[in-house]
């Protein structure tokens, strides 16, 4: 029998893919309610900076995703707001804390409404924090969030399996990864029916393709059993005459060289990883400065993509609330 690897299997990727290209199907299998209240066809936009201008100096634990999305309410209230989604990965006793100070930070800084929601991905069953707060002196502060938690489903197997939306299969992978940790030929069984059901689905070639990056990074195999499976694959399009395979393996030979690459390539990775944080730093800052004083000129346009992401940090900070744009530079 072939050995599991014994690196940790992988979920910060795959959830971070699935939310970010499936969002409108995410918010509507685990936070349905708040799914109905959204006017999608006005789109949507993820906010990285903005949120990790909240964060950057926060405890994070074991986390696999946090977004801060712009969205519009179909009911005409504000003209936008934001949703601030966490996927937790551990129980966290600092947790729903987190959760209050995160929502009132983006209130404060952005004054708009914000409504913070959780996917609790942890192994725990009875680890369900919904709220935070405290009372003094006659004065009551508290957040209430709802929150989807993964093991509610684990008895609902075929369900999930049966359920058209794409979060079934994603939250039935991530069960199985979990539950196959110590035995590779259950997770290979259990990753086959997984791809079967993507490919009677009757989806577009680019949601299988999508949904097969996502599972197949989430469920790792020892090789073997991994060419096993694409030989499976490729014999499953023949008899419905499909062809994504090629694509599927490109998928899977691109998330190898890259793992391999990575332990040589660590400092050049640094390099870039600073040089986008400072272009997405710059790109906030220019952001909230246009929305508060107009359009920008070149002048400062330069200045700010020229600069370190130290002066960005405390531009951005002065750029809340600084009377006008000259003196958000000034020393």
């Amino acid at each position: 029998m072939a050995a599991m690897s014994t690196e940790p299997d992988q979920y910060d990727t795959p959830w971070k893919e699935a939310v970010e290209r499936y969002f409108p199907e995410f918010m509507a299998f685990y936070f349905p309610a708040a799914h109905t209240q959204i006017d999608w066809t006005r789109g949507y936009t993820f906010l990285e900076q903005e949120l990790q201008a909240i964060v950057r100096d926060a405890e994070l634990g074991k986390r696999y995703v946090d977004k801060l999305v712009q969205v519009h309410r179909l009911s005409g209230q504000e003209d936008w707001i934001y949703i601030h989604l966490e996927v937790q990965g551990s129980a966290q006793a600092e947790f729903a804390k987190r959760m209050f100070v995160y929502n009132y930070r983006l209130f404060d800084r952005y004054d708009r409404p914000v409504a913070s929601m959780a996917v609790l991905a942890d192994d725990s069953t009875d680890w369900k924090p919904q709220h935070w707060g405290y009372d003094v002196l006659d004065c009551h502060m508290e957040i209430r969030f709802p929150v989807a938690k993964l093991t509610d489903y684990a008895d609902q197997e075929q369900s999930l399996a049966e359920n058209p939306n794409p979060f079934a299969l994603v939250t039935l992978a991530h069960l199985q990864t979990k539950a196959t940790r110590k035995d590779p030929q259950a997770r290979f069984d259990a990753k086959w029916t997984l791809v079967k059901l993507l490919f009677n689905r009757g989806w577009t070639k680019q949601r299988i393709i999508d949904l097969l990056f996502v599972i197949d990074w989430m469920m790792a195999l020892p090789d073997p059993l991994k060419k096993q499976l694409w030989q499976n694959i490729q014999q499953l399009e023949q008899e419905k005459n499909m062809a994504y395979v090629s694509s599927f393996e490109q998928i899977g030979m691109e998330i190898g060289m890259e793992r391999g690459m990575e332990k040589g390539m660590e400092k050049g990775m640094e390099k870039g990883r600073q040089e986008g944080l400072q272009t997405g730093e710059a790109l906030s800052l220019q952001r909230l400065l246009a929305r508060r004083f107009g359009p920008l000129s070149p002048e400062i346009v330069t200045t700010i993509d020229a600069a370190p992401i130290s002066d960005i940090e405390v531009w951005f900070d002065k750029a809340i609330d600084a009377p006008s744009v000259s003196d958000v530079f000034s020393v």
